[in-house]
């Protein structure tokens, strides 16, 4: 049988630390930008793609308001509160790469209508945290899993959150910034 999907975080520069599995099939990655104080959110979900294998998809993005270099795309809509909305054009992906630098605030982690600062959730080491879609480990598997669904993160994919964000696989931007 196969595991729970959901999303599994681990710090890039600490392969000594653990992983830690979120069992979480939607959720919300949000940040401000640190020069232009601008707020960002990027929606996915977690799904078996067509081998089976889980993917992570990107959902609606939103930016409140524009800044130099941080221009919304041009098919982004402007709604009456502020937020420019769009939906990016990435299909799935199989790793994020979010920047957590010590000097900025982290990233909230939204997911079943409740928010936290994501080193609620993984730590930070003030380097790269990978997100990657996952299924639970067996040892996570049971009611002992680690941090229920609906507790947790919400998820980006530009390279230039705050100073530099989420990256593609590939490391170019993706959307946002």
């Amino acid at each position: 049988m196969l595991g729970a999907l959901g999303v599994c975080l681990s710090l890039a520069a600490a392969p000594g630390v653990p992983p830690r599995f979120v069992p979480v099939r939607a959720f919300t990655l949000a940040w401000t930008h640190s020069i232009e104080k601008i707020r960002w959110e990027e929606d996915y979900t977690v799904r078996s793609g067509p081998d089976g294998r889980p993917v992570l998809v990107p959902g609606q993005a939103r930016i409140l308001g524009s800044g130099a270099g941080m221009e919304p795309p041009p098919d982004a809509t402007l709604r009456p509160d502020g937020w420019y909305v769009y939906q990016p054009r990435t299909g799935p992906l199989d790793e994020l790469r979010l920047s957590r630098s010590p000097y900025t605030a982290d990233y909230d982690w939204c997911a079943g209508g409740r928010c936290e600062p994501m080193r609620g959730i993984m730590p930070t080491d003030g380097d790269v945290t990978l997100l990657r879609p996952c299924r639970a480990p067996r040892e996570a598997a049971g009611p002992a899993a680690a941090r229920g669904a609906g507790t947790g993160p919400a998820a980006s994919l530009a390279t230039h959150r705050r100073r530099s964000r989420p990256q593609s696989p590939a490391g170019a931007p993706a959307s946002g910034t």
